[in-house]
């Protein structure tokens, strides 16, 4: 799991001793140095607003992996290879263990849709190369309150942080893409699922250290799966201008897509 290479999958411990020796590329470095400062540090005196991701943090948890373009195909393929490769592990490494990955910025700065677009585009080409079949229990219509993202079978919430956001620092990384996936199995082992008390006493803390840290209302496009009204697609990459942000969801989700062979390199 630990092996050499921007894109190999490393948990907390490795990556922060490669990027203390020198053998990251800078990005990597300076996302990492981002990640830390955002989960672990303060604003507006609050804690960063998910107390389950800074607490993972805080206690060595997440995986990591670092893809080196938002639209190389390879690239992408490997990230689908570290993206299965993680699901393989995660439960028996950590509790609370989300795969973070860090994608290598431009060379000239995107705007907000750019940064839409190329989520979307990620997604779309794992949803296409994914080698198992869509989750006969979960929608295809992203207009469902059911759906939700899928790979190797998973039902998972991928959730973004990019340079774009001038309010929503909670969802600011100055560096470029970052995108957290975190398996729908992870809330549920913890309880923290809508349906659960705790799931829904967790979301008001949330919610009160959103408002606290970002300085503005909780965005209006949060929600939880399958509650009347909410939808999930939105949430992933939430918007700070509207007009740039996309009206439907820009994925085509189908069962018979093409399920290749996983690649694991």
């Amino acid at each position: 799991m630990n092996e050499r290479g921007s894109q190999s999958l490393m948990d907390q411990e490795t990556l922060d001793r490669r990027v203390q020796a020198g053998e990251t590329p800078q990005w990597v470095a300076d996302h990492w140095d981002s990640f830390q400062e955002g989960l672990l540090g303060e604003r507006n005196n609050s804690p960063f607003p998910c107390f389950f991701g800074a607490e993972s943090v805080a206690a060595g948890e997440p995986l990591y992996t670092a893809v080196p373009s938002m639209s190389d195909a390879n690239a992408l393929l490997t990230l689908r290879d570290r993206v299965l490769e993680y699901l393989d592990v995660y439960q028996d490494h950590a509790g609370r263990a989300s795969l973070v990955t860090f994608f290598k910025p431009p060379e000239d700065p995107l705007s907000e849709r750019e940064y839409h677009d190329a989520l979307w585009h990620i997604l779309q080409t794992l949803h296409l190369h994914d080698p198992e079949p869509w989750p006969e229990d979960i929608p295809t219509d992203p207009d469902d309150k059911h759906w939700e993202f899928c790979l190797g079978g998973e039902p998972m919430f991928p959730t973004c942080r990019a340079p774009f956001y001038d309010t929503r620092k909670s969802r600011y990384c100055p560096i470029g893409l970052e995108i957290t996936f975190q398996p729908r199995a992870l809330f549920e082992n913890l309880n923290v699922t809508a349906e659960y008390e705790a799931g829904q006493r967790a979301r008001d803390v949330i919610q009160d250290r959103l408002e606290e840290y970002d300085g503005v209302c909780p965005h209006a496009d949060l929600g939880d799966w399958g509650v009347d009204g909410d939808r999930e697609w939105p949430q992933y990459m939430l918007s700070s201008d509207e007009e740039q942000a996309p009206t439907e969801c820009p994925i085509t989700v189908t069962r018979d897509h093409p399920k290749p062979a996983a690649r694991l390199s």
